[in-house]
This record gives structure tokens, C-alpha cells and sequence, in this order.
């Protein structure tokens, strides 16, 4: 019996994907994470908890194929096919109709620091998972997209209706 329930809590469990946060967005991404706190503890902790396992590493040294603030990401989702575009923003930046996802909204969070190829879990509203690749990252041709700025007060863009897992 013992080891029909260690086969399950391994089922359960997904490997997440390695991921990489540029050192320059690192202090911004950390106050926006405080911030919610409040509003959004669920969704603030996920945040805090990317940022705790990720390689941070210099502007020079970040990857061009791993998404963060300013880069746009095209994702596919395995259970329908379709392909989506998105630019992940800071909060003061974000604009749904332009694409633009803000890092502290549960997509935001799943995909910062995620690299080509990586393949993360997705839980929507009604609680369905969904499994997302990553299928391109390329700069955005906003150019002043990644620029960190004054976060505060900037925590009232947290969507919390959904859930991510990566």
C-alpha cells in the first residue's frame, strides 16, 4: 500500500523547468512580490518562490531565448493547439489589448525565466490543467518595455481568477 501512494505523489508531481532572471529586473520583480502580498498572497509567494529558485544572472549573461520583462513569448497550448503571443511587462506597462502581461498575473509569474522548449502547467479558472511550451522568445519591438520602474501602488494589476504551475 506504502508504495502504491509513493507512486502516486510521484505522479502528482511535475518537474519544473529551470529558469533565469536578468539581475537588473531582480530588485523591481522583488518589490512588486512584497507588494502583493496583501492583495494576492497566493500569487505573491508563487512569485517569491520563482525568484528563490532561479539562476540570476547579469544583463550581459541572459540567455535570448529565455523570457523576461520586455520580451515577447509565444506559447502553445498542448490540449487545443493554438499558439498565443504575449510581451511580459511590469504592472505600469501591462495592456491586454496589446498583448502586453503583466509579471505579477499567474501567466506572468509561469512564464518569467522560462526558456524555448520549456513546458509548464497551467490550472485555468475551472480547474482544468492545461500543459504550455514555450515555442519562440524574441525581443519586443517596445522599446522601453523593460525598463525597471517605481513599483509602488503598482500591485493593483494582480488578476488572481487563475492559477499557475510550472
Amino acid at each position: 500500500m506504502l508504495a502504491d501512494m509513493n507512486e502516486t505523489v510521484k505522479k502528482r508531481r511535475t518537474r519544473t523547468p529551470k529558469i533565469v532572471i536578468n539581475s537588473d529586473d531582480l530588485a523591481h520583480i522583488e518589490a512588486l512580490a512584497e507588494g502583493a502580498m496583501q492583495r494576492n498572497p497566493t500569487l505573491a509567494d508563487r512569485l517569491l518562490d520563482e525568484i528563490a529558485r532561479a539562476r540570476i544572472v547579469a544583463p550581459s549573461k541572459m540567455p535570448a531565448n529565455v523570457v523576461s520583462i520586455g520580451r515577447s513569448v509565444t506559447y502553445r497550448d498542448e490540449s487545443t493547439g493554438l499558439d498565443k503571443t504575449v510581451t511580459l511587462v511590469f504592472p505600469e506597462d501591462a495592456d491586454i489589448a496589446r498583448q502586453r502581461v503583466s509579471i505579477v498575473t499567474p501567466i506572468g509569474v509561469a512564464l518569467l525565466g522560462l526558456a524555448e522548449g520549456a513546458v509548464f502547467h497551467w490550472d485555468t479558472r475551472a480547474n482544468q490543467r492545461r500543459m504550455l511550451t514555450v515555442i519562440r522568445v524574441e525581443e519586443s519591438s517596445d522599446g522601453d518595455l523593460g525598463q525597471p520602474h517605481d513599483p509602488r501602488g503598482q500591485e493593483d494589476d494582480i488578476t488572481p481568477d487563475q492559477t499557475a504551475t510550472t
